[in-house]
């Protein structure tokens, strides 16, 4: 399974990319407000850190004003996929903009449908949101394994599950399960799947017992 980083904060993905966990990254306006600085500049200096796909959304919500929108982002960098909204101006303009060659991240997915209808108009990515399911009592992995049988029941889908919305570890576990292509997470989430309160115990009782041993490796 790939990751990506859901973040604007430049700092944060160049501490996560030196790991080399990093295989791309996703900003959407609320993440860009959040940074206090201009998409465009943003967008350009994470492309230069990672070299993986970095999501870069649109804010139109017609054909045209969407179209040259991500025309305008997909110019910043070769490895940018422009976000646009799973409505019908954003199913043409994914469309368009994938038959341009450009990669193409379709978002906001609640529906096995909607990832179908995607996939057909060219997407690199659907975004399902599991997140925002959960919190309305629907099982967001269902969503996730309903995608992953119908992709996989023609060959000429080749659009990747990117499961988005991620809120904590299981989230990442369950959909690597399932066959998600990638999961994208806060930094705060990537960093919690290396915690484990067993490691943590262990380490302190091996570091006590080196200690008393009176030896340094330096």
């Amino acid at each position: 399974m790939k990751f990506f980083i859901d973040t604007a904060d430049v700092r944060e993905i160049k501490d996560l990319a030196s790991t080399g966990m990093v295989d791309g990254v996703t900003t959407n306006p609320s993440l860009i407000a959040k940074s206090g600085r201009n998409i465009l500049d943003v967008i350009a200096e994470i492309c230069e850190v990672v070299p993986g796909p970095v999501s870069a959304e649109v804010t139109a919500t017609d054909f045209d004003t969407m179209l040259t929108e991500g025309r305008k982002l997909a110019k910043l960098a070769t490895n940018v996929a422009v976000k646009v909204p799973l409505t019908w101006a954003g199913l043409k303009t994914c469309k368009a903009l994938s038959d341009d060659g450009v990669m193409v991240n379709v978002t906001l997915c609640f529906s096995s449908a909607q990832a179908l209808l995607a996939a057909k108009a060219g997407a690199a990515f659907i975004s399902p949101f599991v997140g925002r399911l959960d919190d309305i009592a629907t099982d967001g992995m269902d969503l996730i394994a309903e995608i992953r049988q119908i992709y996989d029941n023609y060959e000429a889908l080749t659009t990747e599950i990117l499961v988005a919305s991620v809120r904590h570890p299981r989230h990442v576990i369950d959909s690597a399960k399932l066959g998600a292509d990638v999961a994208t997470l806060p930094p705060s989430v990537l960093r919690a799947l290396a915690n484990h309160p067993l490691t943590d115990r262990g380490l302190d009782a091996f570091l006590a017992d080196w200690a008393k041993t009176g030896q340094s490796i330096l």
